[in-house]
């Protein structure tokens, strides 16, 4: 998994699930969850506090069981 691809995806919408990033690189969850681990350490990226709404506005998902994560770079 190339750090920027996870980069460009997380800038480009903002903010994201785990899953989300997962399906839209086609990879796995753990994978996205080390790149993001590198990001926030960046200071580019941030996990959101559990219970954050995706912002999507579809109220599908559980707030509780989502890994959101918001673009926190300029």
């Amino acid at each position: 998994m190339i750090l920027s691809r996870v980069h460009d995806y997380l800038k480009q919408h903002r903010r994201a699930s785990v899953v989300d990033l997962a399906h839209g690189l086609d990879a796995t969850p753990d994978a996205v969850r080390a790149m993001l681990e590198v990001l926030q350490r960046k200071g580019r990226a941030r996990r959101l506090p559990a219970g954050t709404a995706c912002g999507n506005g579809c109220c599908k998902c559980d707030p509780n069981s989502l890994e959101l994560y918001e673009w926190a770079g300029d």
